[in-house]
């Protein structure tokens, strides 16, 4: 386990020092290097000179580095998952199943590498154009700051670094405070891969590294995963340099009359409860028709209550703790809120006994839409359910929030799914699955408040890379 921060691919200790928890018994597990603004202006120039030797590798060598780390990671899978578990508090199953995402985010990078390349542009299209032939290339960016949170700290980590390196650029990480210990192993399988030292610095650290990092004028991309508070500060400090957002959601599930009931209830649960609903794209909203209202409820209260609760190293965990018991005490009070405005609690929403980080999964019905749960984004094991009574109301539903990532909708009618994919804003519609379904090649984002840009190797190279345009006159 590597404690220390990673400088321009040199391993360095520093006096200060930042403590990690396992969120399941509060037990410090490591203490972290913690890095400084100081540190982020050295980084910056060594990455100046990494970037050059990233600039000088072929395709074909990119490829090899980020393939080579493929395969180490997948070696070293299991440590990978087990220190996952005691930073983040994920289940085991969960964290083995981020370790062989990262693996995929890996390989898929890998093989953009080899195809960064251009266009030819017909000049003598326009009128002015004769005898002039034109193409653009893309070029690496050069610098690219990455600010990561705790919930997918390996895999989230993984989807900023390796298309970054995979254009030629060098790259800036400052992981969560909460989860640093699997981003800087990252650091050491790429090194151990054969990527230029200089190409990746992995600064643990506060808000003071992160300002440093946004607003350098040397960095040429900011990438953020986090809260939406956070990526305002970003988008306004950041100056003149390209931001890409990811701000999360409070995703919402349809299931319209013609749905199927149990898969709906399936990818609830599963949408709603993994990784304790820490997870930007996890089911809070569900809007079921009124006619399926109280089977659907009945059905899921009885899926919640099956969950099994307790340690994420135990192989039958379905839900491990939230991340800090802060985290719980502002869950419940949103809970508080809702019933106070009229919400029905069906079960759920109590700390387990003797652990103030273990929330029981939560069911609420009948939210009113201006209360906090309906509103903002829970990022815990809650699900509310309200009833509907025709599509263009559930559509209504569904687009009252400030958010707009990814959407589910159930129905077996293919002009009901179409008009919702039509009216829906969002940034993902997916019929017949939950909105928490995610494959590491897909274009990933959302609108409104949920950000800017896509996350996913072939669309993240558009934000790491340059056009330049080239003209000859051949007359």
């Amino acid at each position: 386990m590597r404690t220390e921060l990673l400088l321009g691919g040199e391993w360095v200790s520093k006096e200060e020092k930042m403590p990690v928890f396992y969120p399941y018994t509060g037990e410090k597990v490591a203490d972290v290097s913690m890095a400084g603004e100081e540190d982020v202006y050295k980084a910056v120039e060594r990455a100046k000179e990494g970037q050059k030797e990233m600039a000088l590798l072929t395709p074909y060598e990119r490829y090899q580095i980020l393939m080579k780390a493929s395969e180490i990671l997948r070696d070293k899978a299991e440590e990978f998952a087990r220190t996952l578990v005691l930073e983040v508090g994920k289940t085991i199953r969960e964290a083995r199943a981020e370790v062989q995402r990262a693996v995929q985010t890996l390989v898929f990078s890998a093989e953009e590498a080899k195809r960064v390349g251009g266009e030819i542009i017909p000049i003598d299209a326009h009128p002015n154009g004769k005898g002039k032939v034109g193409f653009y290339v893309r070029e690496p960016v050069g610098i690219v700051s990455a600010i990561t949170p705790f919930n997918f700290p390996l895999n989230l980590s993984m989807h900023k670094v390796a298309p970054a390196l995979a254009c030629g650029n060098a790259v800036i990480l400052k992981p969560s405070e909460r989860t640093p210990l699997t981003p800087l192993m990252l650091g050491e399988v790429l090194l151990e891969a054969g990527l230029p030292k200089g190409a990746l610095s992995i600064l643990p650290g506060y808000g003071p590294v992160g300002k440093a990092m946004t607003t350098h004028p040397d960095v040429r991309v900011v990438s953020f995963t986090g809260s939406r508070q956070v990526g305002e500060i970003i988008a306004k400090q950041a100056g003149i340099k390209r931001v890409v957002l990811e701000l999360g959601s409070n995703s919402a599930v349809v299931l319209h009359k013609d749905g199927d009931l149990r898969k709906a209830v399936q990818k609830t649960l599963l949408g709603g409860y993994a990784i304790a609903g820490q997870v930007c794209i996890s089911v809070q909203r569900v809007f079921v028709h009124e006619e399926l209202f109280g089977k659907f409820v009945e059905e899921l209260k009885g899926g919640v209550e099956g969950l099994k609760i307790g340690d994420p190293m135990l192989e039958d965990t379905d839900v491990g703790p939230m991340i800090g018991v802060s985290e719980v005490d502002r869950v419940q009070e949103w809970i508080r809120e809702a019933l106070e405005e009229g919400a029905r609690l069906v079960t759920g929403g109590s700390k387990k006994e003797h652990k103030a980080n273990l929330l029981l999964p939560a069911l609420i019905t009948l939210v009113p839409s201006h209360v906090k749960l309906f509103r903002e984004e829970v990022f815990a094991p809650l699900v509310l359910v309200n009833p509907y009574r025709d599509l263009e109301e559930a559509i209504d539903m569904v687009n009252d929030s400030p958010y707009g990532l990814q959407v589910g909708l159930f129905t077996r009618d293919i002009g009901v799914a179409w008009e919702f994919i039509r009216k829906v804003r969002a940034g993902g519609v997916l019929i017949n699955e939950g909105p928490n379904f995610r494959v590491d090649h897909m274009p990933y984002g959302g609108v409104k408040n949920s950000g800017i840009g896509r996350e996913g190797p072939r669309f993240a190279v558009e934000d790491y890379t340059e056009i330049k345009m080239v003209i000859f006159d051949l007359a």
